[in-house]
């Protein structure tokens, strides 16, 4: 495993506090706010660390507070309910005693049932596509100096979008995105670390999808752009550290708000995952 991903992985291990409350740390990715993939994925750990012999299989989240990233996060864990077959916690997540996270997540049992899904859609082989990083340091000597480092830097999610936009001269174009996501270097076999890897990316380059169709992006002037809820689906297993293709469309902007949608492909064409978010998209003219 590389560092730049052990350290993500150690991000995810958090220090129980005892009664089902746990401690996560930040990272200051070089948002002015906590990135909120990191607050998904410590909440759908903390939530895991209740519960036995069953999986996560959804995620329904609100994002109710911006988090600092200077500070620690504390996560208090509900037993909602175990059955025979299922089992539902709810999260809160709090900084300085405010929640800026609140969410439900549901476990359930190996079980075998019927099975159908969509067809994976085309997209180019992801050997074949550079990096986020790649076009990071192309943008670079382009933005202001403080912006630069968080271009550049080393990440332990590996991003290849498809047909990039260009931050600095975005166009309207149709409200469809899509992404090639692993991890960088191996990742022990643990189902629940997949799953809360893969929640913690799912949150990169979601919300832009509904900037599309404006010609506008997170760089633009005036713009106010916020997650406003998250949720993810389970359908089958996985690993971060193979290719997986985020294909992510947005259906409807209106009211100062765009809704975002997202299926997570394996190389084989298998729905592994499906994502949903709203976002405050609001321009102050």
């Amino acid at each position: 495993m590389l560092e730049v991903t052990r350290k993500l992985v150690d991000l995810l291990d958090l220090s129980p506090m005892g009664d089902d409350h746990f401690q996560g740390d930040s990272e200051d990715l070089g948002f002015p706010n906590v990135f909120g993939g990191q607050v998904l994925g410590q909440a759908l750990m903390a939530a895991s660390r209740t519960v036995e012999g069953r999986l996560p299989h959804s995620l329904h989240a609100y994002f109710l507070r911006p988090g600092n990233h200077s500070m620690p996060i504390d996560y208090e864990v509900q037993r909602v309910r175990d059955g025979g077959s299922f089992s539902v916690r709810r999260v809160i997540a709090r900084q300085d005693g405010k929640e800026i996270l609140t969410g439900s997540m549901s476990f359930q049992v190996a079980e075998e049932g019927f099975e159908h899904q969509l067809d994976m859609p085309s997209a180019p082989d992801p050997d074949s596509l550079k990096s986020e990083q790649d076009y990071g340091k192309m943008l670079a000597p382009h933005v202001p100096e403080h912006l630069r480092d968080t271009l550049v830097r080393d990440r332990p999610i590996e991003i290849r979008p498809v047909d990039p936009v260009n931050p600095l001269k975005p166009e309207p174009r149709p409200p469809y995105k899509q992404s090639w996501f692993r991890t960088q270097g191996h990742l022990p076999d643990d189902p629940v670390l997949h799953r809360c890897l893969l929640t913690y990316a799912s949150d990169f380059s979601f919300l832009g999808t509904a900037l599309n169709p404006h010609g506008v992006t997170f760089m633009s002037k005036k713009m106010q752009i916020a997650s406003l809820d998250h949720s993810i689906w389970f359908h089958r297993e996985f690993r971060m550290d193979d290719w997986l293709l985020y294909d992510k469309d947005s259906p409807s902007a209106s009211g100062g708000r765009g809704f975002n949608r997202g299926n997570f492909f394996d190389q084989q064409g298998r729905l592994v995952a499906s994502t949903t978010q709203e976002a405050l998209i609001r321009h102050r003219g």
